[in-house]
């Protein structure tokens, strides 16, 4: 089987590579690959945060797709492309001595190919999502990173009107001119009487939302461009949503008005279906301003995509593999969130002997939303700045506020001078770097692995985010548990990856949140954070630990 031959081959290569990067989950992830290929069964793969940040996986399922005898397609980003392409893939065909082709594109090649197709996630998933013939079905698909699935399916699904989509409109419907022209100019007035908040991004009001429906109802349809018509179906559905939910009130006074059996059954199906995935995908309509041009965008997108994703995964079987998709192996929120059936599930644990992390929670520290909280933030920053001064190494502090960034940007380079920088790639050797939690994310692997990480505040979600809000709501209308079932795991997620590069040094986390100590998801946020070595007390010896090594 070819279980066994990747098993054999992959352990001759390892053995035969010196300094190869070691990872003790070689074998164990090409055999399940291999599995997935020869079956035809999905699988979800979770390396761990610190070996997906670092890409030492990879070897294994490309040593399975090399080896498996049909075609196989991988979806990767441009930059993890270049890897597989440069290196990853050329290393092992001439170990293994394959010949198999490779290609690389937004089509996969012929009916005829045999070989292995490499493209992006937003190729891959327009022409899923559009249902178009650019890929076949049933070839096995291997998709890489996918914790950011969830973003690459929001981004292709939402259908965004800017200045020039409304000019177009004009174009295509020329007797309507004056009222298009009369509608954009109230959506403007309505849309900058919002106050101004740091993400400059608002949900559509009832108000506005009733004057695009005025415009849509003037409209011949058949004449709208692309974009425009995407939009209004979005509008569509919401109608088909509130007259099931006005159907399912009918039934329940019904029910109600007969017997108070009836009502509990009729309840006990109300929850029961609060579970189920819907007919229809719930939209989130939200608008961007610009407010020194004085223009606006709108955007629409399903809050929750998995009627739409559960079609694409049965169209051939897929090896979905991320770093820290969840804290449980089976992963059951993410599946949920992305239409996943029955597959797979397979979580690598975290090699305690060179990923564990110093972390440091102190006790009795001011709550996040206290007025004493900022002020105690930037002392014991500036503490840990100087106890760590004379350890060399990048120092990052994680600030998802926006103000207390700017204003602890501010308050160091006062203190320590040029090597404080806010959300900039040069630093200094013993740079220290404010950053916010995206800022991190998109620079982390350009910059040195850093030896202290400040964390201000656990990176859950903002309420005063609209987007958020809309999807708080979405979940809080089913009556679902919103802050376990999308808050916390995404934050989680996000500290784990964020944290990544630390464990390169096994250097020091220093999170500043006391909510891990007094709330009850403490435990949960803990134990991701794990393996770690925690302490709640400041020892100068903390920070000259590598130096008694090295001595």
């Amino acid at each position: 089987m070819i279980e066994a031959e990747v098993h054999l081959s992959l352990h001759n290569f390892l053995r035969s590579q010196a300094g190869f990067p070691s990872w003790p989950h070689h074998l164990t992830m090409a055999r399940l690959v291999a599995r997935a290929l020869r079956v035809g069964r999905s699988a979800l793969i979770q390396v761990g945060a610190a070996c997906g940040f670092q890409g030492r996986y990879r070897t294994s399922f490309v040593a399975s797709a090399l080896m498996w005898q049909g075609p196989v397609i991988i979806v990767a980003t441009p930059c993890v492309q270049q890897r597989l392409l440069r290196v990853e893939i050329p290393r092992l065909q001439e170990w293994l001595k394959i010949d198999k082709s490779i290609r690389t594109g937004d089509n996969f090649p012929n009916s005829e190919f045999q070989g292995l197709f490499v493209t992006s996630p937003q190729a891959w998933l327009a022409a899923q999502l559009a249902n178009k013939e650019a890929f076949p079905k049933n070839i096995p698909t291997i998709i890489d990173g996918v914790d950011d699935l969830e973003d690459w399916v929001t981004e292709q699904l939402t259908v965004s009107l800017t200045a020039q989509d409304w000019e177009e409109l004009m174009l295509a419907c020329p007797k309507q001119v004056d009222r298009i022209r009369s509608v954009r100019i109230e959506l403007t007035r309505e849309l900058f009487q919002h106050p101004v908040n740091p993400h400059e991004c608002y949900l559509i009001s009832p108000k506005e939302e009733e004057t695009l429906i005025r415009l849509f109802s003037v409209l011949n349809l058949d004449n709208l461009p692309d974009t425009w018509r995407n939009f209004y179906q979005h509008y569509q559905q919401q109608e088909v949503q509130a007259n099931n939910l006005q159907v399912n009130n009918l039934q329940a006074n019904n029910l109600q008005a007969n017997n108070l059996q009836a009502n509990n059954l009729q309840a006990n199906n109300l929850q029961a279906n609060n579970l189920q995935p819907k007919k229809f995908v719930s939209p989130l309509v939200w608008a961007n301003i610009i407010r020194r041009q004085g223009s606006f965008s709108l955007h629409s997108a399903p809050v929750e995509p998995a009627n739409i994703l559960s079609e694409i995964w049965e169209r051939q079987p897929v090896v979905l593999i991320g770093s820290a998709v969840e804290a449980e192996t089976e992963a059951p929120i993410f599946r949920q969130r992305m239409g996943l059936g029955d597959l797979t599930c397979l979580k690598f644990s975290s090699d305690s002997q060179t990923e564990a992390i110093q972390l440091y929670v102190p006790l009795q520290f001011p709550l996040p939303n206290t007025p004493e909280f900022q002020g105690g933030f930037i002392n014991k920053v500036r503490t840990l700045l100087c106890l760590s001064a004379t350890s060399p190494g990048l120092t990052v502090i994680l600030v998802g506020d926006v103000p207390l960034k700017s204003q602890v940007g501010t308050i160091l380079a006062s203190e320590f001078g040029s090597r404080v920088q806010v959300e900039k790639t040069c630093l200094e050797e013993n740079g220290v770097l404010v950053s916010g939690w995206e800022f991190w994310r998109e620079h982390q692997s350009v910059l040195p692995a850093p030896e202290l990480l400040i964390i201000a505040t656990l990176p859950l979600p903002s309420l005063e985010n609209p987007l958020v809000a809309g999807r708080v709501t979405y979940y809080k209308k089913r009556h679902l548990d919103w802050f376990r079932l999308y808050l916390l795991p995404t934050a989680l997620k996000e500290l784990q990856r964020a944290i990544a590069p630390v464990r390169e040094n096994q250097g020091i986390v220093a999170l500043l949140d006391s909510r891990v100590i007094n709330r009850s998801y403490g435990a949960d946020v803990l134990s991701v954070l794990s393996p770690s070595a925690r302490v709640n007390y400041l020892d100068p010896n903390l920070f000259s630990r590598k130096e008694e090594i090295g001595d």
